[in-house]
């Protein structure tokens, strides 16, 4: 799809927030690339869609400071990071769409609840989108479980005589008042989405030793990214009754030696997915403010990059459920026009280090090409000079509705710190699903 005309003049805030219930290293220089001359990808008649600015709040283990707050809670505080580094003001918003994944009851539009806490105006409409991992994508770009117990409580309602009623109270068991608690598994084949990254690990030959060496390499890179003061994205949260955080506390820096001690977490006793080499649970939230580039300009901003082409997938849940990546980038390269060699930063959701390993082998298989895609040859794997160079989800973390967002800003930002023209995110989702969109440099 392509961004056009009915976003033309609209500013918009594009927000996600969840909390989820959920060998050597070569490393790279952090400095300019050196890129060719490339063609924009404008088009004629369709107006410029910009990213302005993208916060998030530290991204932190499940459980920890986080433990005690709601989604909307952590929406909010992205959300007022936002206006504060925008300076923006409030009543120019027109519209506020969040991301979330494993919605609860009591806000089950957190989109308009965020938005009222953080002080937007009511009279801006908002709206929450969900598609699993890759709901802020959703969000970007435009859940509670029914228990036995509210079943009653409906048919309670509607129950026209006292003797109904009474025969409805009668059948309340203590089974009805058990919590149903999020699962983790698909819903359509009942597999943990770790179970499957391990069998898509196998499938595609993906050996252990490669996936530690990866998860070894992204947290080194976040760490890196951390200290260095990339991760610019990140705001200060002073968290009701705790501390301030302002950093991500789930970049841990290992050796090879002590990720080989740890067992397989999900096929056993022979798997190769471990909790070292997959993205662990997660709590946080993120935000993009975008909107039409003549809109941006005259309000005075400095637009970071341009949103440009994107593209849903969906495939195999079973076999496939990991794969969105290696079916949307062909696509999304497709409908820009442009190779893999044209991109200059790439940034793929890290779910699992195999899952990330699949879908490169799986982008340089012509039989992969050719048997799923439709397509005579391979688009090739990403060089990994270009590959996730400030870390990724298995170091930084992954809130189910709030990570892409930051793939999206932390494309803009190395575009601009490392001097490229064009960007590619990719990610993948539970049901089979997965998103990818192709991001250019604003010129500087």
């Amino acid at each position: 799809m392509k961004w056009g005309q009915p976003l033309s003049l609209t500013l918009l805030v594009f927000s996600t927030a969840t909390r989820s219930l959920s060998t050597s290293v070569q490393l790279h220089a952090q400095g300019k690339i050196q890129t060719k001359s490339k063609k924009t990808l404008a088009k004629p008649g369709v107006k410029n869609i910009v990213l302005v600015e993208g916060v998030r709040t530290p991204f932190l283990l499940s459980g920890t400071t986080y433990a005690d707050l709601m989604p909307h809670d952590l929406a909010r505080a992205a959300l007022q990071g936002l206006l504060h580094k925008t300076s923006l003001p409030k009543d120019a918003v027109d519209y506020i769409i969040y991301g979330t994944v494993i919605q609860e009851v009591k806000t089950s539009n957190v989109a308009r609840e965020a938005s009222l806490g953080a002080g937007f105006s009511d009279k801006i409409p908002s709206h929450t989108v969900t598609m699993a991992c890759i709901s802020s994508n959703v969000a970007m770009t435009t859940g509670t479980g029914v228990r036995k117990m509210r079943k009653t409580m409906l048919a309670l309602n509607r129950a026209k005589t006292l003797g109904q009623r009474l025969s409805l109270i009668g059948s309340i068991r203590m089974a009805h008042l058990t919590p149903e608690l999020p699962a983790v598994a698909e819903f359509s084949t009942a597999e943990t989405m770790g179970h499957s990254a391990d069998r898509l690990a196998a499938a595609f030959g993906v050996t252990r030793l490669e996936q530690d060496e990866f998860a070894l390499r992204s947290h080194t890179l976040a760490k890196q990214a951390q200290d260095a003061g990339l991760l610019s994205d990140v705001i200060s949260f002073k968290v009701p009754g705790r501390d301030t955080v302002a950093k991500d506390n789930g970049i841990r820096p290992s050796s090879m030696e002590q990720l080989a001690k740890l067992k397989p977490a999900f096929i056993k006793p022979h798997g190769t997915v471990t909790a070292a080499n997959s993205s662990f649970l997660t709590d946080g939230a993120s935000a993009v403010l975008i909107m039409s580039e003549e809109k941006a300009l005259a309000m005075g901003y400095k637009p970071k990059a341009y949103l440009r082409d994107f593209v849903f997938v969906s495939q195999d849940p079973k076999d496939q459920l990991l794969l969105g990546p290696a079916y949307g980038t062909p696509k999304v390269l497709a409908r820009a026009g442009l190779t893999m060699d044209d991109i200059d930063v790439f940034e793929f959701h890290e779910a699992f280090a195999g899952q990330i390993m699949a879908n490169l082998k799986a982008l340089d298989s012509d039989w992969f090409a050719q048997t799923y895609m439709g397509r005579k040859v391979k688009v090739g794997a990403p060089a990994m000079e270009k590959f996730n160079l400030w870390g990724g989800s298995l170091s930084l973390g992954h809130p189910f509705g709030a990570t892409g967002c930051r793939l999206v800003t932390t494309v803009a930002h190395r575009l601009l710190k490392e001097g490229g023209q064009y960007g590619l995110v990719a990610a993948c989702a539970a049901g089979g699903q997965g998103h990818a969109m192709v991001i250019e440099a604003y010129p500087q």
